[in-house]
């Protein structure tokens, strides 16, 4: 698994670094789309994750979630376009809960559009630590804890 600057990143996910978002694939054609370990440790503590209702189309690089904590408050974004078919209504709940596993706690689940199209946008995680040491410099982020 890569560590980058303190902040895990699993070899079996896909990621949009510049969004901070991970992916992965179901095995029945959908995706979970969840926060890596730096969207939280950026964000810190999360008090509200309001996700699109299921059923809800989004379209490619939009908004599938809106989530708040005390420093910030924004979109949580898709290459994947698709329909939302679940929602993590535990992380509604309790939010914090992506702080202490951000990996266990997915935000939605997407039928993507054009899956293909999408995931040769993503990094894979065997690959990812190259990219996510350069946006950390890029955005001077220290790294996780």
């Amino acid at each position: 698994m890569p560590n980058v600057r303190g902040c895990h990143l699993p070899d079996e996910l896909l990621y949009d670094v510049d969004n901070h978002i991970w992916v992965s694939e179901e095995g029945d054609g959908n995706i979970k789309i969840g926060m890596t370990m730096v969207a939280t440790a950026l964000a810190g503590e999360l008090v509200a994750f309001t996700p699109k209702k299921p059923g809800k189309a989004i379209k490619p690089g939009k908004s599938c979630a809106i989530v708040e904590s005390g420093k910030w408050v924004g979109p949580a974004k898709t290459l994947a376009g698709g329909e939302i078919v679940a929602v993590n209504e535990a992380l509604v709940a309790q939010p914090n809960l992506a702080n202490a596993d951000p990996y266990a706690n997915w935000m939605v689940i997407l039928a993507p559009e054009d899956w293909a199209d999408a995931k040769a946008q993503l990094t894979p995680g065997t690959e990812v630590a190259g990219p996510y040491e350069a946006k950390m410099a890029e955005d001077g982020f220290e790294g996780c804890g």
